[in-house]
């Protein structure tokens, strides 16, 4: 009985989400958050809670984390990595000012001290790799230029928390400094490890892999990254670094054949992922909380966007790919729940939870909407307001524009894996 109910509860799921995707390919948006007022509906305090299916659907929604961010990876060669960690540094230093100081600001504010500030610093900084991957993928932007940046200050975020959780569990749980400090090592280490590996000995494990079989080659890049992922995590370093750097090991025609095989699996995990997060937040919690959440996601909204504004500017990229980079990063989710979670569990502040459920869930809302429709809004404010000076008298002289510069080489490494690319 509880397996016929199990499929039954799965089945829809999986039927219900298919029907919202091709709505949502009708209109031409993207249908993620369809997928989290979905979950929403059908989670704890929704219309009709579900039960038999819940553990599968957050086993699911781990896997569907993983595999964002491994054709995120697979996108991405070692060297590109390495490129833009050493040319986009100042660009994560920028990110964590703008983006994290809003939030212990905001936790100070609300009298909460100084640990839930740094938690809730954490929730407003990290933007949510598996809503921007899948955003990118849907507006069929991976080729474009700002994609890179983007990807850099992502993969920066990530790395960051590789420090960044260990610490925050440490204050959490109130250990002294040397428990927290050798966390800190472990953590360290392992992430330094395991890039080493991929930018040193890539192509060895691209040729370990590599398999004429698409049987055989779907089995051991899913077996390597899942394998990866969970050794990463058991030692304190997120499972989703560990499976960028498996994508990033991965190159050439091995990278090429993992991802057609990998995405139609990418596409129903990443989907569930987003309804198991609309699942766990109940909808009487939200209200009491929602003004000063709406407020600071308001400003951390113009914040990322100001971060990627400034990071593409930086990286040569023109006026149209600087708002796009911009609004593309405004989505926070997995990592922002995760750290939430960990406040919530440790009783720093019982307010904690509704208000980063709330946070989140509007910027995992607001964030694809952003992506889409940021450079055209930005395009038509700018046109009015020439039109407008105008109108007003004197003829503005035209502005001078500086010659692009060139782009880097992995912009062409990019768009070569047979991806859209635009040049403005």
């Amino acid at each position: 009985m509880h397996s016929a109910v199990f499929l039954i509860e799965f089945g829809a799921i999986i039927l219900g989400l298919g029907l919202l995707g091709r709505f949502a390919g009708r209109f031409r948006f993207s249908p993620i958050p369809l997928y989290l007022l979905a979950g929403l509906a059908f989670g704890k305090g929704g219309l009709l809670p579900l039960g038999a299916s819940e553990e599968f659907v957050a086993i699911g929604a781990e896997i569907g984390v993983i595999l964002l961010l491994l054709m995120l990876g697979l996108e991405y060669t070692a060297s590109d990595l390495v490129s833009n960690l050493k040319t986009q540094y100042p660009a994560g230093l920028v990110d964590f000012a703008l983006n994290a100081l809003p939030g212990a600001a905001a936790a100070l504010l609300l009298g909460w001290g100084p640990v839930a500030a740094v938690v809730l610093a954490g929730v407003t900084w990290i933007s949510s790799s598996g809503v921007i991957a899948k955003v990118l993928g849907d507006l069929g932007r991976l080729g474009n230029r700002e994609t890179p940046v983007i990807l850099s200050i992502l993969v920066l975020e990530d790395l960051a928390m590789a420090v960044y959780l260990p610490i925050i569990t440490a204050l959490l749980a109130g250990v002294g400094l040397a428990a927290g400090s050798a966390t800190l090592a472990i953590a360290l280490g392992v992430a330094g490890a395991v890039l080493f590996v991929a930018v040193r000995y890539g192509r060895l494990i691209s040729r370990f892999v590599s398999s004429d079989d698409p049987e055989k080659l779907l089995l051991v890049v899913l077996g390597l990254t899942l394998l990866v992922a969970g050794v990463a995590q058991q030692l304190q370093v997120s499972a989703a670094v560990g499976a960028f750097l498996v994508g990033i090991a991965l190159s050439g025609e091995v990278a090429e054949g993992a991802h057609a095989l990998l995405s139609p699996l990418r596409d129903l995990f990443a989907a569930v992922f987003f309804v198991f997060f609309g699942l766990h937040t109940d909808p009487a919690s939200i209200p009491p909380v929602i003004l000063p959440a709406l407020a600071l996601a308001v400003v951390t909204a113009l914040t990322k966007i100001a971060t990627g504004y400034w990071a593409a500017r930086r990286a040569g990229i023109g006026v149209k790919g600087r708002w796009r980079a911009g609004g593309t990063l405004v989505a926070r989710g997995e990592f922002s729940i995760v750290i939430a979670g960990l406040a919530v569990t440790a009783g720093v502040q019982p307010q904690m939870g509704p208000f980063a459920t709330a946070y989140v869930l509007i910027l995992v809302v607001v964030g694809p909407l952003t992506a889409r429709f940021t450079e055209p809004v930005a395009a038509a404010v700018t046109r009015r307001r020439r039109g407008g000076g105008e109108r007003g008298g004197a003829e503005a002289p035209p502005a001078v524009r500086p010659a692009p510069s060139a782009p880097p080489a992995q912009y062409d490494d990019l768009a070569s894996r047979g991806e859209r690319s635009r040049t403005d």
